[in-house]
């Protein structure tokens, strides 16, 4: 039986005196995949920022049984928690293999063999990237970036990796990639929170899901009994069909063309 990872209850944030989230209360199961689905704006990121540490914000947050809301982003890390964010924060200079590297930092006190270990593991996982390995980070197409991004957080052996809009700028036929890849961390019994304004698709990938809009919980359930909902489908469901079909405007023509080779 699935036991309680991720316990989170009146949590809230903001930016000054603007909230961004008020009393955000949601769950992970351990091994289980969420989805948490909404507008641009409706504080989506700035949740899972306060999730990992990198934004305050008062509320529970309770990660396997302990408090970690005043722990430091580094602690999280060293306990299981681990983002990927939106703009991937990559080190564009460095190659694939040494950003692979760098993400499993915390780990280094166990020695370089097992580190190496699981940079065979992410191979494996990304054949991709083990082509690319030499290759500097900078130079890969928006798909192969995402994977590395993807795979930098593995290195450090997440039991909860948290996935802030993974689809995004992406062309459709690495999209339907990045959500095979999920379907098998899911299999590996990895934890995953997922934003993601896809919402067909993170509803397909996920157990449960949450809807957010203007910072707060305004419906849940299953991802099945949310793929029924008819308020669901009308405001969300066909939108996320047009997104999936056009790329961002930060992907270029060129990129397209690149991401799906």
């Amino acid at each position: 039986m699935s036991s309680l990872l991720l316990s989170v209850k009146d949590l809230e944030s903001g930016y000054g005196k603007i909230p961004a989230i008020r009393r955000i209360n949601l769950s992970v199961e351990a091994g289980g995949v969420v989805t948490v689905i909404g507008p641009n704006g409706a504080g989506k990121s700035t949740l899972l920022n306060c999730l990992m540490g990198l934004h305050g914000g008062a509320g529970s947050i309770v990660f396997d049984g302990e408090h970690v809301e005043r722990l430091s982003v580094e602690e999280r890390l060293d306990r299981g928690l681990c983002l990927v964010a939106e703009r991937r924060e990559l080190f564009g200079s460095m190659t694939v293999g040494d950003n692979l590297l760098l993400g499993g930092y915390c780990r280094r006190r166990h020695g370089r063999g097992p580190l190496l270990a699981d940079l065979s593991r992410i191979y494996g996982i990304f054949p991709r990237l083990q082509e690319r390995r030499t290759q500097l980070a900078s130079t890969l197409s928006g798909g192969e970036r995402q994977m590395l991004a993807i795979g930098r957080a593995l290195m450090a052996r997440p039991r909860l990796l948290m996935l802030d809009e993974p689809s995004l700028g992406l062309a459709p036929l690495i999209v339907d990639e990045v959500f095979r890849i999920l379907a098998e961390l899911r299999k590996s019994g990895v934890a995953i929170l997922l934003v993601e304004q896809n919402a067909r698709a993170a509803l397909h990938a996920s157990d449960k899901g949450f809807v957010l809009e203007a910072g707060e919980i305004v419906m849940s359930g299953s991802s099945r009994e949310l793929l029924m909902n008819p308020r669901v489908e009308d405001v969300y469901l066909g939108a996320s069909l047009n997104e999936l079909e056009l790329p961002s405007d930060e992907t270029t023509p060129e990129s397209r063309c690149s991401q799906c080779r």
